[in-house]
């Protein structure tokens, strides 16, 4: 199933201040869009994105949007969100995706797990809306007094993503006679499509007021903390080298697999794959495909690097024990560093190299193969 996301940022956002539009403003330091961008692509449900930019922010948009294969060139929007939509669904058209999620630009801090809930809705349901029960109680204003308090069972805060079979949601918009419409949830009741309410979180909300900075900014800096590990073995085999952690080392042997067997970089990858949960080196790259027969393992971990970055997430410690009998390591470990380093784009005091032996127990203990295992922690 083919899922795009369409992100709506042609507004002005004028209310948020600031001179620039919201979406383009910095929020820890990217671009409010770029955020919003990544935190879509980074969900493995979404497979690509497009946005609706008005047409005065070309620049500004070239700027903000992060390099991704996935993201397909912007289009320009219209004077009214609903306008505005339909461009990108006219757009999305010739492509035809089963489904699309349709996003506010200034909603940087969706998570995958909304994003999950609410394609799942769709399995069912026309249209699904993100949204969150109203809890707090309801009250009308009267002449800045507190009035009548108004009954809040059953009535949901309205957010995005708002997702739909894509031939439905494009037909309604088509036959859509008010481009006010309050939004896309609407757009859809009014053709005759169910839209399920999805339960969203409080963190998706959207910046509309110059306070709301303030809130993304403390959003933006209290970032999640993950820990991955990776494991790796390769056995010993007739050759005169190694290559641990992309530096060659002179030996009487060398480590046998399918691609050049760099046992340490793969448990330092898996470990990387493994904090942001997208599998390991055997789902990115399958051994029984043929072209990554003898393939430098720094492909594998430039990968790892760059779904790092699509999530948004940054490396903060990598630390790597390769356990062996021979050869030394300790040796080549600065060595190891500055490649790993080089590979990541990191600086090196964030990547640890070490070794150990097992006391001539197990096969590396008789010297059949080598051993690595590896810690990545990221923050995202």
């Amino acid at each position: 199933m083919k899922t795009v996301a369409l992100i709506v940022a042609a507004g002005r956002g004028t209310r948020a201040g600031g001179g620039l539009p919201k979406q383009y403003r910095a929020v820890g330091g990217e671009p409010v869009l770029r955020r919003t961008i990544r935190a879509l692509l980074a969900s493995p449900l979404v497979d690509g994105a497009l946005t609706v930019i008005h047409p005065d922010d070309v620049a500004l948009y070239a700027a903000a949007a992060p390099e991704d294969p996935r993201l397909l060139p912007p289009v320009h929007g219209g004077a009214e969100r609903a306008l505005s939509v339909l461009a990108g669904l006219e757009a999305l058209a010739e492509a035809a995706p089963d489904l699309v999620l349709i996003h506010d630009a200034a909603r940087p801090f969706v998570s995958p797990r909304v994003i999950a809930d609410v394609v799942e809705a769709l399995g069912s349901h026309d249209g699904a809306l993100a949204a969150i029960p109203i809890v707090d109680a309801l009250r009308r204003e009267e002449g800045g007094l507190c009035g009548a308090p108004v009954p809040r069972e059953g009535v949901w805060r309205a957010q995005t993503p708002q997702g739909f079979r894509f031939p439905a949601i494009l037909a309604a918009h088509r036959a859509n006679p008010d481009p006010k419409a309050a939004d896309d949830a609407e757009i859809a009741r009014a053709a005759g499509l169910s839209v399920r309410l999805v339960e969203s979180e409080a963190e998706n909300f959207k910046i509309t007021a110059p306070r709301d900075f303030e809130r993304a900014e403390r959003q933006a800096a209290m970032r999640e903390i993950r820990v991955g590990q990776g494991y790796d073995v390769h056995a010993f085999a007739p050759g005169g080298e190694v290559t641990l952690c992309g530096v060659s080392i002179p030996f009487d042997k060398a480590l046998s697999g399918h691609s050049d067997a760099d046992v340490a970089m793969h448990a330092l990858t898996d470990a990387i794959f493994g904090a942001i949960a997208e599998g390991d080196i055997g789902r990115w790259f399958p051994p029984s495909d043929p072209q990554w027969k003898g393939a430098d393992s720094a492909i594998f971990l430039r990968k790892a690097m760059e779904r790092l970055a699509a999530r948004g997430a940054r490396l903060t410690n990598a630390d790597v024990t390769i356990v062996c009998e021979r050869p030394k390591i300790t040796p080549h470990a600065p060595a190891m560093i500055a490649r790993l380093a080089e590979i990541m784009d990191v600086e090196p005091g964030r990547i640890s190299v070490k070794a150990t032996t097992s006391e001539r127990l197990g096969f590396t203990g008789r010297e059949e193969g080598i051993a690595a295992l590896a810690l990545a922690t990221v923050s995202i």
